[in-house]
């Protein structure tokens, strides 16, 4: 059977007529779960879970609350503003993602509590930039299929 289109290529030379371009990024898997988180994403909403019992928000598509145990959970949309809770600042890559060397990967604090790990769009990827707790927004960038969230400087409001 003949390799996937899609399927990475060994490194080496390229073969007389092959076109080589840039390894593509990963795309995210919907599962059954996460069907209605990836259809929000693509609207341009961030969403989060919250439980029906307890009333905490968590992020995963885990089908029991992460507080209480309860099962009675549903999707909601949260705000999009969070925090810069923590990061990294990647400069070796893979695949794809050697080109984009470097760039952030942060935890956020979302607003309405959880944490979640994603990537920082907008600002220059040097400490000097990325100041812990400073106040951020989601953005969706495409990646195949998808929107995936990743955050940005929230935008200043003139006082």
């Amino acid at each position: 059977m003949p390799p996937r289109a899609d399927a990475p290529r060994p490194a080496g030379p390229a073969a007389a007529g092959e076109v080589v371009g840039r390894p593509p990024l990963p795309e995210p898997a919907a599962t059954p779960q996460t069907v209605p988180y990836w259809e929000m994403a693509a609207a341009g909403v961030l969403a989060l879970r919250r439980c029906s019992s307890c009333s905490a928000a968590f992020h995963g598509a885990v089908d029991c609350c992460p507080e209480c145990g309860s099962g009675a959970t549903e999707w909601f949309a949260a705000s999009g503003r969070a925090r810069l809770y923590s990061y990294v600042i990647v400069h070796r890559g893979e695949g794809g993602f050697a080109e984009r060397t470097p760039y952030a990967v942060a935890v956020v604090e979302l607003e309405e509590g959880p944490r979640m790990l994603t990537g920082i769009a907008g600002v220059e990827p040097v400490p000097e930039s990325l100041v812990l707790d400073m106040p951020l927004q989601v953005a969706f960038e495409a990646r195949g299929g998808y929107a995936l969230p990743v955050f940005g400087p929230a935008a200043q409001v003139p006082g």
